[in-house]
């Protein structure tokens, strides 16, 4: 494995849109389900390296709305491999401290897998390395319109006046209130989209795309993209001028 990395410019947070499973499966003649049955072995890769670089914050993006539209076989399947694998990985992130972190609506996945994912975050909810947040269940929109909806009711209350209304207000309201925006979102898989994911968050993260399909990723593509991070000028609206006398990494 290479590292050419600056380790005082590590980005706090990453977040992995995980896309490419079933059509690595489908490459290699096997099920789709298998394709996820190898996405699982790079997350715990891609966890590990996020660790050991002292990334501080991970969000993989590991089950969408719109994917309860996929065929009931394979959504069965997703539900089932999602409840298997945190009932077999809690201990070992609780022993590395890594913190598990749900966004998304947990309540409308399978019992077992909503009850397992609950008490992983209960058991690392005091750890203090790697903050590891699982978007399941999760869309966009959806959390736009439900942090809407909360706002409304605060200013129906009279909790909450119209002019105390601003975007570092609002970031409250969304389920990444105490969580950092990504500084870099990595998309495997060789499309370019962002599939309705942190729209609100990303405004100014650094976007990578990557044809390797997810199966396929490993801790030297992910320190590829890192690499490739590094090389970027982040300027937030600013001339680079302004930058040059600015630390956007502290």
């Amino acid at each position: 494995m290479t590292l050419n990395l600056d380790l005082l410019k590590i980005p706090k947070h990453v977040a992995i849109i995980m896309d490419g499973n079933g059509r690595w499966a489908k490459k290699q003649g096997l099920d789709r389900i298998h394709g996820h049955l190898h996405g699982v072995k790079v997350v715990k890769d891609i966890v590990k390296i996020s660790n050991e670089l002292q990334v501080n914050y991970l969000t993989l993006y590991a089950f969408s709305v719109e994917n309860w539209n996929r065929p009931k076989e394979e959504v069965d399947a997703l539900m089932e491999l999602l409840a298997e694998t945190i009932a077999n990985e809690t201990q070992e992130l609780h022993q590395n401290n890594v913190r598990l972190r749900v966004i998304g609506n947990l309540t409308e996945l399978t019992p077992k897998a909503s009850q397992l994912f609950s008490e992983a975050m209960t058991l690392t909810q005091n750890n203090t390395s790697l903050n590891l947040i699982m978007a399941l269940n999760y869309s966009s929109h959806s959390e736009i319109n439900t942090a809407l909806k909360k706002m409304f009711h605060y200013l129906q209350s009279n909790q909450l006046d119209s002019k105390d209304i601003t975007p570092t207000l609002f970031q409250q309201f969304l389920d990444t209130a105490d969580i950092p925006n990504p500084d870099l979102l990595i998309r495997t898989g060789g499309e370019f989209r962002v599939s309705n994911f942190l729209l609100y968050q990303i405004a100014y993260s650094e976007l990578y795309f990557t044809q390797t399909l997810w199966p396929d990723f490993n801790a030297q593509s992910f320190i590829n993209a890192i690499e490739d991070y590094q090389k970027r000028q982040r300027r937030f609206g600013m001339t680079s001028e302004q930058i040059a006398n600015t630390n956007i990494y502290t």
